[in-house]
């Protein structure tokens, strides 16, 4: 496979929310020929979603990564040429104030089960010469944002992970692309600011819109560039991150738990 366009098989997570789908929506455009398979934990959004696209749909949950091994057995008839992990669940609560069981299952999702769908994904990527992994990180696993420890931790692993399987899978012809989302128009998001105490900061903090990114995550997949960062804010933070970390823990907004 020489190109994005060569793909015959798209696989995304998180295609009901908001990034997913326009993500999705901009690779259907870009490989109309395609087989599109649409992956969501939350069944009525995503029949939606796969029926305005002729997709496929699959009703996974991602809070279970030992399940996905038998998952992706009843999708992969069509090798997945790009996978892009984008589902992602967020809670902003102090350390002291986060169950146990909320953490492991943020883990779960934001984590573990990216890096399973990517040992699933990658053999058979390798064996053919090729193929496009998208992992959607987030700035929270590079700035110390407050309230987001398991959220953090999940992201950066997730990030540092996607950043190694780059150099790896290079020489193979596998490209992998990491993207760091700041704040961007979703469900996640307006569940996140609610979480927050208001503040000047979170009044002014820019936030980017889905179908910006999703055209940038494609266009960085054409030229297999190594990430993406957005909104632009972030973009430039994410190149001086000694400074984005100190501003970040002044001045992030306190959780409200």
């Amino acid at each position: 496979m020489s190109s994005l366009r060569d793909s015959h098989h798209v696989l995304v997570t998180g295609a009901a929310g908001a990034i997913g789908w326009a993500i999705a929506e901009a690779l259907a455009r870009r490989i109309p020929a395609a087989r599109l398979t649409l992956v969501d934990r939350d069944a009525p959004r995503l029949e939606e979603a796969a029926r305005r696209l002729g997709a496929s749909a699959a009703v996974w949950d991602l809070s279970e990564p030992g399940a996905l091994a038998a998952a992706w057995e009843a999708i992969a008839g069509t090798p997945v040429d790009v996978l892009v992990n984008c589902a992602g669940v967020m809670e902003l609560r102090t350390f002291e104030q986060t169950p146990w069981a909320v953490g492991e299952r943020l883990l779960a999702i934001d984590l573990e089960s990216p890096l399973r769908l990517m040992a699933l994904a990658v053999p058979s990527m390798r064996a053919r010469g090729g193929g496009f992994v998208v992992n959607v990180a987030s700035m929270a696993g590079l700035v110390p944002l407050r309230g987001s420890s398991y959220y953090g931790a999940a992201k950066a692993g997730l990030a540092m992970a996607s950043e190694v399987a780059r150099v790896e899978l290079a020489p193979h012809g596998v490209h992998v692309l990491t993207v760091y989302p700041g704040p961007v128009a979703s469900d996640l998001e307006r569940r996140a600011r609610a979480q927050l105490r208001t503040s000047w900061w979170s009044r002014v903090i820019p936030t980017g819109r889905p179908d910006v990114l999703a055209e940038r995550v494609v266009a960085a997949l054409e030229r297999r560039s190594a990430r993406v960062a957005y909104p632009s804010l972030y973009a430039l933070a994410s190149r001086a991150l000694g400074a984005s970390r100190a501003i970040t823990e002044r001045l992030s907004p306190e959780p409200l738990d």
